[in-house]
């Protein structure tokens, strides 16, 4: 069999229960900003771009089960990480989250991989991390 590969990831989509509050909270909090919306019959959508080129489409979906929190127990997401390029820019960013108002973790090293991490949560309780890959999960 060939072998396939592929260069990453293209984007994200994070579903929301209020999806003003969440663009404005992953454009102040996270520096996203706004390409597009991307609406259907099903959902509203804003694609935002961080400067980094990360691409995130925060959803608000039409339907009753759009209504029911977040838990990382349930089948699918647990938390979505973000890669950040040394400790000293977590420390920067541990300050930001400060500055914002945004409870979070700390700057923590994981035993098992040597990573270090800060670990918030968004609007909805999504668990978000910023991680710097080190040890055993470095490239």
């Amino acid at each position: 069999m060939t072998e396939l590969s592929f260069g990453g990831l293209h984007h994200v989509a994070i579903n929301v229960r209020d999806l003003d509050r969440s663009v404005q909270w992953y454009g102040d909090v996270l520096g996203f900003a706004p390409l597009f919306p991307y609406d259907t019959d099903d959902f509203e959508r804003r694609i935002m771009r961080h400067p980094s080129g990360v691409v995130v489409g925060l959803t608000r979906h039409r339907h009753p089960d759009a209504e029911v929190a977040f838990s990382e127990r349930r089948t699918g997401l647990d938390h979505l990480a973000f890669a950040v390029a040394s400790e000293a820019e977590l420390q920067a960013w541990a300050e930001r989250l400060d500055a914002a108002g945004v409870t979070h973790s700390g700057v923590k090293v994981a035993p098992q991989t040597g990573s270090a991490l800060i670990a918030f949560r968004d609007p909805d309780d999504i668990q978000l991390e910023l991680y710097v890959a080190q040890g055993a999960t470095a490239r």
